[in-house]
């Protein structure tokens, strides 16, 4: 498996961990609050969370997947590591205004 690859599945993989913990921030703040924005949050992260765990599966599980990005679409494939990466920046920064 190509380096990029190995980062791509790295970061989705990190990502679904701090998604689990940001839920269970936002879910315990909507179930107390009740609020609109709480639940958003919440629904937002269930979607990302599985969008992340597909990501996984396809990077970890599927070796096909991997194959064919890294033979047929090598920039896709880059370019979907880079987007790993800065999510999972975007979501360590989400955790630590919520855990805080």
């Amino acid at each position: 498996m190509a380096v990029w690859m190995t980062a791509a599945s790295v970061a989705s993989a990190l990502n679904v961990v701090v998604l689990l913990a940001l839920l269970s921030v936002w879910a315990r703040n909507y179930l107390s609050v009740g609020s609109k924005h709480a639940l958003g949050l919440t629904v937002f992260g269930f979607l990302l969370l599985a969008e992340n765990c597909l990501s996984v599966y396809y990077y970890v599980l599927d070796p096909e997947v991997a194959v064919l990005l890294r033979n047929a679409a090598p920039v896709a494939g880059r370019a979907m590591t880079f987007v790993a990466i800065l999510e999972l920046g975007g979501l360590l920064f989400l955790a630590w205004i919520s855990l805080d």
